[in-house]
């Protein structure tokens, strides 16, 4: 049996929907895969929404370059650079065209090096970043899972990744936070302040695992609530001791059925843990069909 119960908070004087979002600088991480597109909208979906900057970022591994010999020897191949350099001038064209008729300020920079160092050195000043589930040329870039999961232990911006199959994120629309009480959720709503501002509904989702909360979740509404953020606080009782599926599950479920994006916290074990034995970022960061914002 699914038990649920809800708690709300009165609503500040100033009507939520009719704010904005506060993220003023938007790192967007381009490479040409299967989800640019989807990424590219999303940025401008919220650099419109929140008359922001938008920064695009586009980082050539350092490893594209160079070969390894059966003796262990490294050389450059001077096709592989020729090679290269043709497909990013081609992608930097084929985005700045598109930028060029968008009603948003940007800039675009192309480096090389390690990706999630780049990523990560660019991200120190942006309020969120975007980026997408798999790396573009996989034979040198690492696994998808791989990259995003360096990029959530290491940075202090939430990521914000699109959807590939569910509807477009919305700046504006309802949000939905994941909510375990452990600090890593903690970190993931306070990182994520600039952007709930903004949603329509917030709603809060804690599936009871009868765990004890460093963070109550009637205390998390109070603090959304000092923060102009009006929300509601759904507890899901999970009667039947479903494991991580389970959770994973109820939570993109939820999201789902509101039409929402999802706030989460990520690797609140660690993350060899994650890897070897499921877990609940995971299972999203596989499965999740609604726009995800995630925080380590």
């Amino acid at each position: 049996m699914l038990g649920d119960t809800q708690m709300l908070i009165d609503r500040p004087a100033a009507a939520q929907s009719a704010r904005q979002p506060a993220v003023k600088c938007i790192l967007l991480h381009v490479q040409d895969d299967t989800s640019l597109e989807e990424r590219f909208e999303t940025a401008l979906s919220l650099a419109r929404a929140s008359s922001g900057h938008l920064r695009c970022l586009h980082v050539t591994p350092i490893e594209a370059y160079v070969a390894f010999d059966t003796f262990g020897g490294i050389f450059v191949m001077d096709d592989v650079i020729d090679a290269l350099g043709d497909a990013e001038k081609q992608l930097r064209a084929r985005v700045e065209e598109k930028l060029r008729g968008e009603d948003v300020t940007w800039d675009y920079v192309e480096i090389t090096g390690n990706v999630v160092a780049q990523i990560l050195k660019h991200a120190s000043l942006a309020d969120i970043v975007i980026t997408g589930r798999e790396p573009h040329r996989t034979d040198f870039a690492g696994p998808a899972i791989g990259i995003l999961g360096d990029l959530l232990q290491r940075s202090r911006t939430p990521l914000l990744i699109p959807s590939s199959k569910g509807s477009p994120f919305d700046p504006t629309g309802p949000a939905l936070i994941a909510w375990d009480g452990s600090s890593e959720a903690a970190d993931a709503v306070r990182s994520s302040l600039k952007l709930l501002q903004g949603a329509s509904e917030v709603r809060v989702l804690r599936v009871d695992q009868e765990r004890s909360e460093a963070f109550p979740g009637t205390q998390l509404l109070e603090y959304l609530s000092r923060h102009g953020i009006h929300a509601e606080l759904t507890v899901n009782t999970n009667s039947s001791g479903g494991g991580d599926d389970y959770v994973a599950g109820c939570i993109m479920s939820q999201a789902q059925r509101m039409g929402a994006y999802l706030v989460m916290g990520g690797y609140s074990h660690t993350r060899i843990g994650e890897f070897l034995f499921g877990g609940v970022t995971r299972t999203v960061l596989q499965d999740c069909q609604v726009p995800l914002v995630i925080a380590h």
